[in-house]
């Protein structure tokens, strides 16, 4: 861990009042832990949506408690907007559009100087184009800015003792359905819930459900592939996933990888 960057990272912010885009996950935690460690004053914002999975959402408080400054949360009707739930393949920028104003209406009304989100070195190198929504209305990523990746972020988690350091990094659940596949509140709680499922039966970590219609496809940490080998726990996640109204519940062998439905 080079910390010569983080610290460029805190110099980014420090004496600033800084409004930190918290999502819980390991990358803004780290983020808001730099915030609190040189900026004037530190305010964490956490947009509630319906495409947050609720194995993260369930967390943010805990984690939020780990950091010295305030969690505020703002609600943003994601379902409301169709040039969302059509899903182009201009989904992820729009979105990002969108709670990007969020987190800049917010830190005006707060007169806060800066907003910061935690975008790493590591991202930037796949398919990103929230990013590009993200330097179009001048919202720091310091992350980005330093050339840390998530690799370095997590070995500051642990340094610092903060819970988050080994936990799974997640995504928004639209991620799960192919490009063209409308994104309805049914179809996201679906695949949210068999996502639990897979979690609490197997006791996995990093799991993604695929929405590909009546078929719901599952992958698995590449390292964790070995737990899938339980019949009775296999009979039981098709059983959850018949529940749910998928008519076939397959586990892709090759495990996760980011982009996979794109």
């Amino acid at each position: 861990m080079n910390k010569e960057k983080f610290q460029q990272v805190r110099d980014r912010m420090r004496n600033k009042r800084v409004l930190v885009a918290f999502s819980g996950g390991v990358d803004s935690t780290v983020l808001a832990k730099l915030a609190e460690q040189s900026a004037k004053e530190v305010l964490l914002l956490n947009i509630t949506m319906p495409t947050a999975p609720s194995y993260e959402t369930a967390q943010i408080t805990t984690v939020a408690s780990e950091i010295d400054a305030p969690l505020k949360t703002v609600a943003f009707d994601w379902l409301e907007h169709e040039k969302l739930v059509d899903n182009t393949p201009m989904r992820c920028y729009q979105c990002k559009l969108e709670i990007g104003r969020l987190w800049l209406g917010f830190a005006k009304e707060q007169n806060m100087d800066m907003v910061v989100e935690g975008t790493t070195a590591t991202e930037v190198k796949g398919h990103r184009p929230g990013a590009k929504a993200l330097s179009e209305l001048e919202i720091v990523s310091p992350f980005l800015e330093a050339g840390i990746t998530k690799q370095e972020i997590r070995e500051f988690a642990a340094e610092h003792n903060l819970s988050i350091a080994d936990a799974p990094s997640m995504a928004c659940l639209a991620s799960r359905f192919p490009s063209g596949v409308r994104i309805t509140k049914e179809r996201l709680e679906k695949v949210d819930q068999l996502e639990n499922e897979v979690r609490l039966i197997f006791k996995i970590e990093c799991v993604r459900v695929r929405y590909h219609g009546e078929i719901a496809r599952i992958e698995v940490g590449k390292d964790e592939r070995h737990k899938l080998f339980d019949t009775e726990k296999l009979d039981l996640i098709h059983e959850s996933g018949k529940d749910l109204g998928f008519r076939y519940v397959v586990f892709d062998v090759i495990g996760y990888r980011t982009g996979s439905t794109s």
